[in-house]
């Protein structure tokens, strides 16, 4: 099962102060925009994303679609068929895609210790 490029999105109290903690550790930024609190920050191939005030908990994040520099790629499995494997492997979601439709659209499950993950597929 591919699921696409993988990041960490962490919940940050600071987002000014978690950005200069993470570029000291080597981090750039990649996307985002600190004025609406939210920004990508690369380093090598590892990915986080600093979230200030949008989600409760960290959460491991997964993009079908995109390689891990958050290019499009031309082939990948959709997010909807994702959801279609997962539901006939048993999995319980927490949100769902809409099957019926095409383009952007996520899931969120949860491990079986409370991590959540999401699957956001972009395009």
């Amino acid at each position: 099962m591919k699921l696409g490029a993988f990041s960490v999105s962490l919940t940050v109290k600071d987002i000014a102060a978690s950005k200069s903690f993470y570029e000291n550790l080597g981090f750039q930024a990649l996307g985002g925009d600190i004025n609406q609190n939210w920004l990508i920050m690369k380093n090598e191939n590892c990915i986080i994303g600093l979230f200030q005030g949008m989600f409760e908990k960290n959460i491991l994040t997964f993009n079908p679609g995109w390689n891990q520099n958050a290019e499009n790629l031309e082939s990948f499995t959709d997010v909807r068929e994702l959801q279609k494997q997962l539901k006939e492997n048993g999995v319980t979601f927490l949100t769902e895609a809409d099957e019926s439709g095409e383009g952007p659209a996520h899931f969120t499950i949860e491990d079986p210790d409370g991590n959540q993950i999401l699957v956001d597929q972009h395009r």
